[in-house]
């Protein structure tokens, strides 16, 4: 006789306008016991997949590199480097002596330990914060979170004894950064929100820490980082729209650090220090004079320069965002973005400006090491839906290229059995927004199956990437793309700020508008088409499945910012205060009927929805537990389909999910595996 159906759990209806708060009672035995019935559900319904679970892990797994060498980078008298080794969770630190010809090659009979994160995870979870060699490199500062909730603790290993001391600080935010004596050590604190708001100033060997400064404005982060030069500590406080940088002589960590331009509403800019024409000098990315940044210098002549001082190096260009400015001595590189795509523009000191060529035409590049200052190279990292990541080795001074290390493929592979392609969705609005697509090529025109991801929030950018999980999609007939909404940084400022605050609703309207492009095409069909988002994204997905949902077969949450509204009503959750600037603040009635026109919790309606799987971590301190569980709790007692509606809390993890490679193997192999599930493919 056949074992019945395990039946969903259904979470208890209080009374009140929000009928699940209480499983905001963090602890308490009734959220716990319906959590862990939602995963036992979970479990239940996906139990006959565990074979194919399996067999995914084991799939994806077999085509990484399990024991693998990082390219080692140089500084000073030493290599520095990683190592993973098959089985194990985490990679290994390293360092080796320089070797005389200036290769990166690593001297494995002479190579020193410096961390090992497998022995210190224990079998749970571990985040490594900072991992910050000091000047001398006698000692190394590290910082480790051990369930998720983005709280650390300090340590100092002395690299010549291997003792370790663990500092006596609580709620740290993880960072570490030293100054030029190699004894005086900085670091940030976390007030009740979660926000860094106060750092602190320690000296090797004494037990206190002294304060150094403290941000009072909730909507401000506060972070301290090393000058590229190294000559100089930078403090930058920022909010999403505004910033103010105060710097210290690094040489003179006992100073007070000093204001560089004090903050302006709508100002952001962000300082470095190096050299121009062999001169010590300030560089400062600033959008005062335009949306896409400009970058300004100033000399350096041992007195900080005000803002009345700063001389325009590059102009601000309308059809070209400034992200980031890279220094070295013999050069300075810009970050730019144009068309949606990155693109890296050197100037090298003496010689004509020039940009780096690539082979792909969409893809992701950025600087992924510059080195040590006074370097003749720097380091790219490249990669393209359907190319494994590359690091690349530039000569600063001709532009001339050298792969030094591909990210290999293990098993059968080749780059050229699959298309890359860019597409332009029309928005409702008329607006062009991208589309980037990877499929098999012998799939390409034929309506197949179609796996879509989107995030639209922060300005970020989602430029295409490789993954060799993915393969496990492709491999099965599975086209994947990528929605570049409104929201993101794909196409600039300017494309940021469309899909922010009043125009959010763009963000949803585009992805929408990018699926229906693909079904249009002949690409998939609704029946075939699968979304994804995480984060900010799962709002997103939450916002199109109330809006559109017979749009869709499937969809796929991962710590959801579902629960919007209540979110940014409650000033003492952390980050609330911080994303105003991004969602507005709903104690403002017109924000609120915003918030509430497309907050995907309070839009759940009485119609039928698509399969769904929802992902949580119970110490997530970004996006909390109860978004999902609230949301999940409130699909089941409305919607009208009988779909597969599915949640996980990881008990044991945090935003990032599970911390080590191969639990996070498993965590993809569940999600395909529930894609597959529902689209009939197994």
């Amino acid at each position: 006789m056949a074992s019945t159906p395990p039946l969903p759990p259904i979470a208890r209806r209080a009374a009140g306008d929000d009928p699940y708060a209480w499983l905001q009672e963090r602890d308490t035995d009734a959220v716990l016991d319906y959590l862990k019935a939602e995963n036992a559900y979970q479990e239940a319904q996906l139990a006959d997949q565990a074979e194919l679970r399996e067999q995914l892990f084991e799939e994806i797994k077999g085509r990484i590199r399990e024991t693998d060498l990082s390219l080692a980078s140089p500084w000073g008298p030493w290599l520095y480097y990683t190592r993973t080794t098959a089985g194990d969770e985490y990679a290994r630190h390293y360092r080796c002596p320089r070797p005389a010809d200036d290769s990166p090659t690593v001297d494995e009979q002479h190579e020193q330990l410096l961390l090992d994160p497998n022995v210190l995870a224990e079998g749970g979870f571990l985040s490594l914060g900072a991992f910050s060699i000091s000047p001398d490199q006698q000692r190394l500062a590290y910082s480790l979170d051990t369930n998720g909730e983005e709280t650390y603790r300090l340590y100092i290993k002395e690299l010549s004894s291997g003792a370790i001391t663990e500092l006596p600080f609580e709620q740290c935010d993880g960072s570490m950064t030293w100054a030029n004596d190699s004894q005086t050590l900085f670091f940030g604190e976390l007030d009740d929100t979660h926000r860094p708001w106060k750092l602190y100033r320690h000296r090797l060997g004494s037990d206190i820490a002294e304060p150094v400064f403290e941000e009072t404005d909730g909507r401000f982060f506060l972070h301290c980082y090393r000058a590229s030069s190294e000559r100089q500590l930078i403090l930058l406080l920022n909010s999403k729209t505004t910033s103010e940088a105060w710097v210290l002589d690094a040489e003179t960590p006992l100073g007070d650090f000093t204001c560089l331009a004090p903050r302006v509403e709508d100002h952001e800019y962000y300082p470095d220090h190096g050299q121009l024409e062999g001169q010590w000098t300030w560089f400062i990315r600033s959008n005062q004079a335009g949306i896409n940044f400009a970058l300004y210098q100033a000399a350096d002549t041992g007195q900080v320069p005000g803002r009345e001082q700063w001389q325009t190096l590059i102009e601000h260009r309308q059809d070209s965002m400034l992200e980031g400015v890279t220094l070295n001595a013999r050069a300075y590189s810009l970050s730019l973005r144009e068309g949606g795509l990155p693109i890296i523009e050197v100037h090298p000191q003496g010689a004509a400006a020039y940009r780096v060529q690539l082979p792909d035409a969409a893809y992701s590049l950025y600087i992924s090491d510059s080195l040590e200052f006074d370097n003749p190279r720097i380091r790219l990292r490249y990669e393209a839906l359907n190319r494994p990541a590359q690091v690349r080795q530039l000569s600063l001074a001709d532009g001339a290229q050298v792969v030094l290390k591909e990210t290999p493929v293990l098993g059968p592979f080749n780059a050229d059995d699959y298309l890359s392609q860019r597409l332009w969705a029309t928005a409702a609005d008329g607006t062009q927004v991208p589309i980037s697509l990877v499929q098999r090529r012998d799939t390409v025109g034929t309506a197949t199956p179609l796996y879509l991801y989107g995030y639209g929030a922060y300005g970020e950018s989602l430029d295409p990437w490789f993954s060799h999980a993915r393969l496990s999609l492709l491999e099965r007939g599975v086209a994947f793309a990528i929605a570049h909404v409104r929201g993101g940084g794909e196409l600039g400022e300017a494309w940021y700020r469309a899909g922010k605050q009043e125009h959010k609703a763009n963000t949803f309207s585009d992805f929408i508008a990018c699926a229906e492009h693909l079904i249009e095409q002949q690409l998939t069909s609704p029946a075939q088409l699968v979304i994804s988002g995480g984060s900010a994204g799962g709002l997103l997905i939450g916002a199109v499945l109330n809006q559109r949902p017979e749009l869709f077969r499937a969809a796929i949450a991962e710590v959801p910012f579902v629960d919007v509204l209540n979110t940014m009503l409650d000033p003492d959750l952390p980050l609330t205060v911080t994303e105003y600037d991004e969602w507005g603040n709903p104690q403002e009635a017109d924000v609120y009927a915003r918030i509430k026109s497309y907050a995907p919790y309070e839009n759940v309606s009485a119609q039928a929805y698509p399969a769904m799987l929802v992902i949580a971590g119970y110490n997530d301190s970004r996006v909390q537990y109860w978004e999902a569980a609230k949301w999940v709790a409130k699909l089941r007692a409305t919607r009208t389909d009988d779909h597969l509606l599915l949640l996980k809390t990881e008990l044991g993890a945090g935003h990032g999910g599970m911390s080590g490679r191969y639990q996070g193997l498993r965590d993809v192999a569940l999600e395909y595996g529930f894609v597959f599930k529902v689209l009939e493919l197994v």
